[in-house]
């Protein structure tokens, strides 16, 4: 580094975003994130005893300290640091970085500490290309991801690596970032007179949403553009902070752990029977830029798997809305999404339909059961095999209803569909119970038929399968 070097070196130290002035230099000035570094944990033992021999991975949202850890690990280390972006390297740049860690290695027998921001961002043929080192032990890899490492990240390096997951930090964490900015002179406003006002303080905490580069660059800009009272203090009130603050960038992507979280946290709240809860998520979706063809399908779904006959009107609601979005679009398309979320949530909740499943099981392991002569088509065998003989016509019968068997012989007397006591669904189960229960007091020569008690169709009508 020549002086012209070092010069920009240190006008960009100065002269660089709060964010990056006061991004923590040691392990015991980072904020949070105590489940894997704090006292005592494995990787602060690790990053301690500079003994960081196995590759990891850094997989959390922004502004959690991803990249403050990986810097802090550089500190710590004798070992040499080498970082780089996969946004902008590519596999040219990798084999540079793996030219000089062997001749480091061979002529000085040091390590290598290799950091990948967003490695998810390479393909698979540059983390292919990464993997041999890795395995080797030529290269110590930190990678540093937002997406779940377990679905982009290959699985080769996932398995040669330790994976820990960083938090967003709490607002007790963005506190007391907030008061180191406030009062380090050096890096902070320390030097500086600034007051802010309680409610612009609970303002910037709540909407950071956990994310420290969202906090301090909301606090840069209000000071940065507050002139000073009289007295030299710069007094930040809740409409500055909302000025500065930026509108929340939800982190949230069709194809990431977001996407799949919220529309999880949707589905098991409507299921839950909590329509605040349900309201929220679906906000979060529809804010996000969210499919509202997808949260509609999922509710369609819902209605049958967790409403069910506890209230059939649940897949009508569901169904109306989906037709209602594609004939009226968005905006105004929200109110029967919105309608149909509060209708599912706060309906009457049964699952029997997914008895379906534990009978199609039997089906697969046991093969189908013939299909009992009675209930078999009349319509084209009946004279030369005798097909459908011995039915009897429910609606010929007082209640329409009349004991017959309609399962295989093995499975004669055999339960799946258990009604559940809720809502419309509690009406079915006595109705059943009536059935059943003449189904089992009636005498076996009442279930199965014989020749002279073919009651296949009503008197004087036409034959009925």
């Amino acid at each position: 580094m020549d002086l012209f070097d070092h010069a920009m070196e240190q006008d960009m130290s100065t002269e660089a975003p709060l964010a990056v002035r006061m991004r923590p230099r040691t392990l015991d000035e980072i904020v949070g994130q105590d489940h894997i570094i704090g006292p005592g944990r494995l990787l602060r033992r690790a990053i301690e005893a500079d003994h960081l021999m196995t590759s990891i991975i850094l997989y959390g949202p922004p502004g959690s300290g991803k990249t403050t850890l990986a810097q802090v690990i550089a500190h710590h280390t004798k070992a040499h640091f080498e970082r780089i972006s996969a946004v902008l390297a590519g596999v040219a740049d990798l084999r540079r970085v793996i030219e000089e860690a062997t001749e480091r290695r061979k002529l000085y027998r040091r390590r290598t500490i290799l950091f990948i921001d967003e490695v998810h961002r390479w393909n698979k043929a540059q983390q292919d290309a990464l993997l041999p080192h890795v395995e080797s032990g030529l290269i110590t890899l930190i990678g540093a991801t937002t997406q779940n490492p377990y679905f982009d990240v290959i699985p080769a390096l996932v398995s040669r690596s330790r994976i820990f997951e960083l938090r967003p930090l709490s607002e007790a964490d963005l506190e007391q970032v907030l008061e180191r900015a406030l009062h380090d002179p050096e890096r902070g406003y320390g030097r500086r007179k600034v007051l802010i006002d309680p409610e612009a303080r609970a303002l910037w905490l709540r909407t950071a949403g956990g994310d420290a580069r969202n906090l301090l660059n909301a606090l840069e800009l209000a000071v940065e553009t507050t002139p000073p009272d009289a007295n030299g203090v710069i007094h930040i009130t809740r409409e500055i902070a909302e000025e500065a603050i930026q509108q929340r960038a939800i982190h949230y992507g069709r194809e990431g752990d977001a996407h799949y979280d919220t529309i999880s946290a949707f589905i098991k709240s409507v299921r839950g029977s909590d329509p605040d809860a349900a309201l929220y998520w679906l906000a979060t979706m529809i804010t996000a830029g969210e499919d509202p063809r997808f949260i509609l399908r999922r509710l369609l779904i819902l209605a049958g798997e967790d409403i069910g006959l506890a209230d059939p009107h649940g897949l009508l609601v569901a169904a109306a809305a989906a037709y209602a979005f594609e004939y009226v679009g968005m905006p105004e398309g929200i109110y029967p999404i919105v309608e149909a979320t509060l209708y599912l949530a706060t309906a009457p909740k049964s699952n029997t339909a997914t008895t379906f499943f534990e009978v199609q099981r039997l089906v697969q392991e046991e093969g189908p059961g013939p299909v009992p002569r009675h209930l078999m088509d009349s319509s084209r065998d009946a004279k030369g095999f005798g097909h459908g003989e011995g039915y009897q016509y429910p609606h010929a019968f007082p209640g329409h209803f009349i004991p017959q068997q309609y399962l295989p012989d093995r499975l004669v007397g055999r339960i799946f569909y258990q009604p559940s006591d809720q809502g419309y669904e509690a009406e079915i189960a006595a109705r059943l119970a009536r059935w059943r229960a003449a189904q089992a007091t009636a005498d076996k020569s009442q279930l199965l038929p014989t020749d002279a008690d073919d009651q296949d169709c009503a008197p004087d009508s036409p034959r009925r399968e």
